[in-house]
């Protein structure tokens, strides 16, 4: 079946998505007369309308100025907790795919020691063990998630370090350093990149999540899963609430989800 977009389209209208999701986070509550947290019992659950385009919650909080501090707050946790692990991952798999044998072995058993707990589980034991807040979720996301990028490079390291550009190097007497961070890995991270834009999307889902059982993100701070909790109660009476919060993550996804679709066809194109 020939598909609708290309990669070029698939990239382009993420990356304008994404583009579109960072100027409401960080221009957004520029423009907003509102404080996202200031209480206002006398606006309590105001339905849409011209002085709150988003309605206002329980406490008359704006809601749309909150989705917008929300996704300051989701973008800088999805991306630390997505370039850690990407980075050690990155790191450790390609020195285990390059040294091979012992530690190669003591490498991937760990993985596999890890890859056998259900990923939520984990990452809940985690932070529940280490308490709620946003340093104890980069740590959990870190440990859990750094596997993943691990077993992809090492895969990608065991076919490059047999290539002719690798075996010169060698001739040449490089450094095993040198080999790896100045020709392997440049050569064999973007399957490890292209993980990363979908693990994006996975990571704001379990953020979310995460604040939505109240592990995360702590009141009154303004985040997207927080906000759905805190909307639950009122679903049927004001509906706003837990919905525009939803709908950012929904977006947001689906923007990280084109630009990794894209540069995964891209790969194949190439191959």
């Amino acid at each position: 079946m020939r598909r609708t977009f290309d990669w070029r389209t698939q990239v382009a209208i993420g990356s304008g998505l994404v583009l579109l999701i960072l100027t409401a986070a960080y221009v957004g509550p520029w423009l907003s007369p509102y404080d996202p947290n200031a209480v206002n019992l006398a606006q309590a659950l105001r339905p849409p309308d011209a002085g709150h385009w988003l309605g206002t919650d329980d406490l008359g909080r704006d809601v749309l100025t909150r989705v917008f501090f929300a996704g300051r707050v989701d973008l800088q946790i999805a991306l630390i907790c997505v370039v850690l692990p990407f980075v050690l991952g990155s790191i450790l798999g390609a020195i285990a795919g390059f040294a091979g044998g012992r530690v190669d072995a003591v490498i991937m058993r760990t993985t596999e020691v890890l890859w056998a707990f259900p990923f939520y589980v984990l990452v809940i034991a985690i932070v529940g063990l280490l308490g709620p807040g946003e340093t104890n979720m980069y740590i959990a996301f870190t440990i859990v998630v750094w596997i993943s990028f691990a077993r992809i490079v090492r895969g990608e390291v065991l076919v490059a370090r047999q290539a002719e550009y690798v075996l010169a190097a060698r001739v040449l007497g490089f450094s095993d350093s040198r080999i790896v961070l100045r020709h392997i890995l440049p050569n064999t991270i973007m399957p490890a990149v292209v993980f990363a834009m979908s693990d994006v999307v996975l990571t704001i889902l379990a953020v979310t999540a995460l604040s939505f059982l109240g592990l995360g993100i702590q009141p009154p701070t303004a985040e997207w899963g927080l906000m759905i909790a805190e909307g639950r109660n009122f679903v049927f009476d004001a509906w706003w609430i837990a919905t525009f919060p939803g709908l950012a993550i929904v977006l947001t996804a689906i923007a990280f989800q084109l630009i990794g679709d894209g540069l995964d066809d891209w790969l194949r194109e190439g191959a």
